[in-house]
């Protein structure tokens, strides 16, 4: 008795230790609220058809799946053994083979025209009103806008990114829009027709935004096109969807969808940046500002491999600080940034960042963690270098 009472204590235990787990797993399950059981219908006329193509199938297959299963257990209850049914003894029919396979091309065929339709309107990238390059680095998106020649790189954003960090202590869920933000968006105009031209300039990538309806692989030394008409303004997120390295997972993409008047505005201001930016490459800076600006774009640009310290990732990402590079000549130092390392993880940053940001990160680098060379690089010397 004690021995079964030991057991349904036991028992007990385990159920209520159960009971605990399907808790604490739904209670996981509520937190992670950013989850659907459907596809988004998007914010396209053209994502509104995959939607629309995709519950077409789904019912098709429901309607398959009740009849099969329906005809299936329907069958083995009428038919059992235990009422007296006995099995029938023929093992081939043609006429049952003709059946099975006349039905399944005519529900193929069914389906293969609207399917048809919807990938030939996803390849209609003529017509177009503006349009946008993408191409994916490791690990951020650069967008050219061609008509307006306006270029910017796109990364994930500040906070993200330093809660992202080992040890920094904060709480990602302090963090608004995790890992889904980035520090400039694509800003794009409603009504409008849009292509994409998208490529990568280092490995695979793939630009998925869901709101619009597909998405296309970035793939170096190739183009693929895409095309959009959002019709209705606001913010619509998306992220890499390859497979693309370490830091796969923190190359969001957001698309602020604006009014044809306010893109307008969008685009006056954007071209005065440039314009200011362009401006201040001349002109003598000390080494304050430009280590000032250079943690922000060390930050961005160099802390997910050389680390918020310096100190690196051996043997992958070796450490700046001390490094024989970052406090050796300026102009080896300054091949190495614009040129990359082939056959290592150091990318080439000639083309992705201004003679600016360049100057403002080495001059970072070089005085930062107890380097001790306090000589600004000064922006006019990277367009030297850039013109070798």
């Amino acid at each position: 008795m004690q021995a079964h009472g030991q057991v349904q204590v036991s028992g007990a235990k385990w159920r209520k230790a159960g009971l605990s787990a399907g808790l604490g797993l739904l209670a996981a399950g509520t937190a992670n609220a950013e989850y659907g059981l459907n596809m988004p219908r998007g914010v396209t006329p053209f994502s509104s058809n995959v939607y629309d193509l995709h519950m077409t199938i789904l019912w098709i297959c429901v309607a398959i799946g009740v009849v099969v299963f329906g005809a299936m257990f329907y069958s083995m209850f009428k038919h059992r053994k235990s009422v007296g049914h006995e099995p029938a003894q023929f093992s081939h029919s043609t006429k049952a083979e003709i059946i099975w396979t006349i039905i399944p091309i005519v529900i193929l065929v069914v389906m293969a025209i609207p399917a048809t339709q919807v990938l030939i309107q996803m390849e209609q990238t003529g017509d177009t009103d503006m349009t946008v390059k993408i191409t994916g680095y490791q690990w951020k998106w650069k967008y050219d806008y061609i008509e307006d020649d306006i270029s910017f790189l796109s990364n994930l954003d500040p906070a993200s990114n330093a809660a992202r960090q080992l040890g920094s202590g904060i709480d990602p869920a302090s963090v608004p829009n995790y890992l889904l933000e980035v520090d400039n968006a694509v800003v794009l105009p409603t009504n409008t027709k849009v292509r994409f031209l998208i490529t990568a300039e280092d490995v695979l990538h793939a630009w998925w935004v869901p709101e619009l309806g597909w998405k296309r692989d970035a793939i170096p030394g190739k183009v693929n096109e895409g095309w959009t008409y959002i019709e209705e303004p606001g913010v619509y997120r998306g992220q890499c969807a390859e497979l693309c390295g370490k830091d796969h997972g923190f190359m969001p993409i957001v698309i602020d969808a604006r009014s044809p008047e306010d893109y307008a505005a969008w685009v006056a201001e954007q071209k005065g940046e440039q314009l200011a930016e362009a401006q201040q490459v001349a002109r003598e800076w000390t080494h304050a500002e430009l280590f000032e600006r250079g943690q922000g774009v060390y930050e961005q640009q160099c802390a997910a491999c050389h680390q918020l310290n310096g100190e690196g990732l051996a043997p992958a990402f070796p450490a700046l600080a001390g490094s024989p590079v970052a406090t050796g000549p300026v102009a080896e130092h300054l091949k190495v940034v614009l040129n990359g390392r082939p056959g290592t993880a150091m990318q080439a940053f000639r083309r992705t960042l201004s003679e600016t940001d360049i100057a403002a990160a080495m001059t970072y680098t070089r005085s930062a963690w107890g380097n001790a060379d306090k000589t600004p690089v000064q922006p006019r010397e990277v367009v030297s270098a850039k013109r070798g």
